[in-house]
């Protein structure tokens, strides 16, 4: 067990392990910080959750690593729960849920993208970055299509059209922030780069597939084959 004291520990030992569930909720796969809220650390370490300190609450982690890092995505990536993947091992993840690189509108005239989380997709992918609250306001979203809406920004997350890419207030008409944070949402290749989607496509879909297994398996030997599927192919 890697003991994470604060921020540099997780993202050490998230560089090493190469991808995490969000913590507390591993699925039976693997978290680098294994504890959530309710129950507590395996070990004494001062970090615990919502706390609001950016040194220890992983909380926060999550959201300054995609501010301050341009080598770890964080989104709702596995079993429909936050998660993270880093840079070098992106392009396999991408190579299994998204073979030969395929784009948005391929998946959805194949049936594989649903035609609101397209509508959510072209809105985000003409105005990003973009926060989650301008995303409803220039999609012409009503409070009847919430759980559609919902329901879209985690599917484009586990295909990985889409990733979170930081937090922003709302701005009032005198350009004041004020309220809650929203989510800040971009597509992949806005936040890794379009090469990302390039070595993406030079990976075989299978041989990815195997090497994130093997990894998987590294992290955690007794993980269920079943979830070890879902896991990687999102």
């Amino acid at each position: 067990m890697v003991i994470i004291r604060n921020y540099d520990d997780f993202v050490n030992a998230l560089l090493k392990a190469r991808f995490s569930m969000g913590g507390g909720n591993s699925e039976g796969i693997y978290a680098v910080v294994p504890w959530s809220w309710k129950e507590p650390p395996p070990y004494d370490t001062p970090v615990w959750w919502h706390t609001g300190d950016p040194e220890t609450d992983p909380w926060e982690w999550r959201i300054r690593v995609v501010e301050e890092r341009r080598d770890i995505a964080y989104a709702k990536l596995f079993f429909r729960k936050g998660g993270y993947i880093t840079r070098r091992w992106y392009p396999y993840f991408l190579a299994a849920r998204r073979p030969g690189g395929r784009s948005l509108m391929e998946e959805y005239l194949d049936g594989r993208v649903s035609h609101f989380a397209r509508r959510v997709y072209e809105v985000i992918a003409e105005h990003e970055p973009i926060p989650l609250h301008e995303i409803k306001y220039l999609g012409g979203l009503s409070r009847e299509d919430a759980s559609r809406f919902d329901a879209a920004l985690v599917e484009l997350q586990a295909k990985m059209f889409v990733t979170i890419c930081g937090q922003q207030r709302k701005v009032s008409q005198k350009g004041e922030a004020y309220g809650w944070s929203s989510t800040v949402f971009c597509t992949v290749e806005r936040f890794f780069g379009p090469e990302i989607l390039e070595e993406a496509a030079e990976l075989d879909r299978d041989e990815a597939f195997e090497e994130i297994k093997r990894q998987i398996h590294r992290l955690n030997p007794g993980a269920d084959p079943k979830k070890v599927r879902k896991f990687i192919l999102g």
